[in-house]
């Protein structure tokens, strides 16, 4: 049985924790090339070191091979490809690509992002079903990167022209996302079989956007060693964040 107390304590921190880094995004608007290579490195590490093992030992527990476990992936990552297609994101020529801006992509890429936020919700939830113990552990792993997805999310729809407002309020959504994932769970239970699925969408959700949206977008048009390195430091931050969390 759920103990209301900390499980709703940690559930609005992560809301908090999403919410302070869309802040600190707008603030680092005038750096926003920075800032897009740190996100690209850190959902990378994300995808790599939190992501791919939890997979891997959901198929290891369901006795289903990796190979079959890493389908929902790269399914993941074509519908999101098919997506961007679809709404001609890339109709502009290769010359004039760092010069045009695509709101519609902003859009569905938070809007990826947000799905990823209920589903850490709806983890954090399940965590709890289990133990608090439990529950809490998974909480501060959500909160590590919970932060980052509110910088990812006020990065994207501002570095594809959409509006302040616009982008504000769809921090607003993506900081409500894990609470209403979490209070989902009082109603229900997820069979770990169907857990296996919907991990491996958002990873190659989170994959996509980070490797063929993210990071074209931060070497768009202010290219530098200084943006290479903010991605590698993106990825080596996050790797030590979740090598702590899991000690």
């Amino acid at each position: 049985m759920i103990h209301i107390s900390p499980f709703v304590l940690f559930v609005t921190l992560t809301a908090l924790s999403t919410f302070i880094g869309g802040i600190v995004a707008f603030k680092l608007k005038t750096r926003l090339n920075l800032l897009l290579g740190f996100t690209a490195g850190v959902i990378l590490s994300v995808v790599a070191f939190d992501l791919l093992p939890e997979i891997s030992n959901l198929a290891t527990s369901l006795n289903i091979s990796l190979q079959n476990a890493f389908v929902p992936l790269v399914i993941g990552f074509l519908i999101f490809h098919v997506i961007e297609k679809y709404i001609q994101i890339h109709i502009a020529c290769e010359d004039n690509y760092g010069h045009h801006r695509h709101p519609t992509l902003g859009v569905g890429s938070a809007l990826a992002l947000i799905g990823h936020s209920l589903l850490d919700g709806i983890g954090i939830g399940l965590a709890f079903h289990i133990s608090n113990t439990t529950g809490i552990a998974v909480a501060f792993a959500v909160l590590a990167h919970d932060f980052s997805d509110g910088i990812n999310t006020v990065s994207l729809m501002l570095s594809h022209k959409n509006t302040r407002a616009k982008a504000f309020g769809f921090l607003i959504l993506d900081s409500l996302a894990p609470i209403i994932g979490a209070v989902s769970t009082l109603f229900f239970t997820l069979p770990d079989k169907y857990g296996i699925i919907y991990l491996g969408l958002f990873a190659g959700f989170l994959l996509y956007i980070s490797t063929s949206d993210i990071l074209p977008e931060a070497h768009s048009e202010k290219s530098s060693w200084v943006t290479v390195f903010m991605t590698v430091f993106g990825a080596g931050i996050m790797y030590f964040i979740l090598q702590f969390i899991t000690l």
